[in-house]
C-alpha cells in the first residue's frame, strides 16, 4: 500500500462528467488500497472569468481582494469532487487552502508555501477516507487568502507529498507526459519515459507549459518522486521526473526543446559606458517585481555602450514607462522595444559532456536563414532570441537537427 498525491487541472475538471471520470479514476487508487489525497484546480476558465468579473470593477484589482476571488474556484471542485466520490461510495472530505493550513508568506496573487499543517489530513486517510484539497491556495499570517500564481495547484499537490512523505506525486494533465517539444508545432515529438529535476526545470522556465516550475524546484528540494500522466487516458506510465544519477535515464544529449512567445525584448541605446549602470537601468525594473530574462551589454564605444534586456511581453509598456521617466537620470539616448521575438531553448544534461552543441544550434538556424538576436547559456542549456516569425521553423528543424524525434 502507498501514500499516493494526485494532481488534476482545469481541463481534467472541466464539466461535471469530467469530474465524475476523475472520481471513478480515484477509486480505482483507493481500491488498490492505496491512501490518496487529491489537489484540484479550478474548472477551465473560471479563473480567468473570475478575474474578468473583477477588472470589471477595478482596472488594476486590489491583490488581496483579487485573492479572495479566485480562490472561490477551487472551493467549487473540491466539493463537487467530494460529492461525486461519495456517490459512488467512496468515503472523501474536501479541505480549502485555509482549513489544511497552507501556510504562505503575503504575496498575494503569487505567494510561496511555507508549512503545511498535514494532521488532520492523516486523520482523515486513517479512517480511510480520500482527502481533497483545494490546490493554488493557502493562508498567510495574518489570515489572509493568498494564491500561488498560474499553475500554482502543481505546487500545492507537491508540496503536499513533501509534507506527507508520499510515495509518488502523480500530475496529471491533458497531455500523457512530457515531451521533446511541443507536438501541436512538431507532430514526430516523442513522450519521454524520464527527464531529470535539472531538465525539467529549465524546460518549465524556457516556456514548457506540463509544469509549474515552483512544483518541479518543491520535488527536487524534498525528493518527490514526480510523475506526469494523462487523465483522459485510463493506461499509461507517462513521465517520470527523476534524478541524473537513475541508470534508467534516457541517454540523449539533448532532452527537448522549450519555446516562449511571451517574451518582448527592450533596448536601451546609447547610456554612458561606466561602472554601475546596469543597476541604475535594471534596479528600478526590479523593484517594480518585472522579472528580467535575457541581458546584453555590448561592448563600450566612445564612452557609450547599448544595454538590452528581455521582460515578459504584458510587463513591457509597464517597463517602458519606468525606464522613460528615468531616461534623462540615466542618460540613455533612445529606448525601444521589440514585441515580436520569441526565445527557443535546447535543453539536456548531456550537454556538460558533449561539445559543439550550440555550434550546431547556430548552423542549424543559419542554413534556414533565421538571424539570431541575443544568446544566453547555462551548462544543459542554450537559448537565443529570434524573429517570432520563424520560430515554428525553428522548432522543426532543431527537433530534427537533435535527432529527437528517433527513439532513443
Amino acid at each position: 500500500m502507498a501514500l499516493i498525491v494526485q494532481k488534476y487541472g482545469g481541463t481534467s475538471m472541466g464539466t461535471t462528467e469530467r469530474i465524475k471520470n476523475v472520481a471513478r479514476r480515484i477509486a480505482k487508487w483507493k481500491a488498490q488500497g492505496h491512501d490518496v489525497v487529491v489537489a484540484v484546480s479550478a474548472m477551465s476558465g473560471e479563473t480567468n472569468r473570475l478575474i474578468a468579473l473583477a477588472r470589471e470593477i477595478q482596472d488594476y484589482p486590489d491583490p488581496r481582494e483579487l485573492d479572495v476571488i479566485i480562490s472561490t474556484g477551487e472551493q467549487v471542485t473540491i466539493g463537487l469532487l467530494a460529492m461525486a466520490l461519495k456517490e459512488i461510495g467512496v468515503d472523501a472530505k474536501s479541505y480549502t487552502g485555509w482549513q489544511v493550513k497552507v501556510a504562505t508568506d503575503s504575496s498575494f496573487n503569487k505567494a510561496r508555501i511555507q508549512s503545511i499543517d498535514e494532521e488532520a489530513l492523516r486523520a482523515d486517510l486513517a479512517e480511510g477516507r480520500v482527502v481533497i484539497v483545494a490546490g493554488f491556495q493557502g493562508i498567510d499570517e495574518a489570515n489572509n487568502i493568498t494564491t500561488l500564481g498560474r499553475g500554482g495547484s502543481d505546487t500545492s499537490a507537491v508540496a503536499l507529498a513533501a509534507a506527507l512523505k508520499a510515495d509518488e506525486c502523480q500530475i496529471y494533465t491533458d497531455v500523457d507526459g512530457v515531451y521533446t517539444t511541443d507536438p501541436r508545432v512538431v507532430p514526430e515529438a516523442r513522450r519521454l519515459k524520464t527527464i531529470t529535476f535539472e531538465e525539467m526545470i529549465e524546460m518549465a522556465s524556457l516556456g514548457s507549459k506540463v509544469l509549474q516550475i515552483r512544483s518541479v524546484e518543491f520535488a527536487g528540494k524534498y525528493k518527490v518522486r514526480l510523475r506526469v500522466l494523462s487523465s483522459f487516458e485510463e493506461e499509461g506510465e507517462g513521465t517520470l521526473i527523476t534524478f541524473e544519477e537513475d541508470e534508467n535515464m534516457e541517454k540523449a544529449v539533448v532532452a527537448g526543446i522549450a519555446f516562449d512567445r511571451n517574451e518582448a525584448r527592450i533596448n536601451v541605446k546609447g547610456v554612458p559606458d561606466r561602472p554601475g549602470i546596469a543597476y541604475q537601468i535594471l534596479g528600478p525594473i526590479a523593484d517594480a517585481n518585472i522579472e528580467v530574462d535575457m541581458i546584453i551589454q555590448n561592448v563600450g564605444d566612445q564612452g557609450t555602450t547599448d544595454f538590452s534586456f528581455t521582460v515578459p511581453r504584458g510587463e513591457a509598456n509597464r517597463a517602458l514607462t519606468i525606464l522613460r521617466e528615468m531616461q534623462t537620470h540615466v542618460g540613455a539616448a533612445k529606448i525601444e522595444s521589440d514585441d515580436k521575438i520569441a526565445k527557443i531553448s535546447i535543453v539536456g544534461v548531456g550537454m556538460r559532456s558533449h561539445t559543439g552543441i550550440a555550434s550546431t544550434m547556430f548552423r542549424t538556424l543559419a542554413e534556414e536563414g533565421i538571424n539570431i538576436q541575443m544568446i544566453s547559456t547555462s551548462e544543459i542549456k542554450v537559448s537565443v532570441l529570434i524573429d517570432e516569425k520563424y520560430l515554428e521553423l525553428a522548432v522543426r528543424v532543431l527537433h530534427k537537427a537533435f535527432g529527437l524525434d528517433q527513439a532513443v
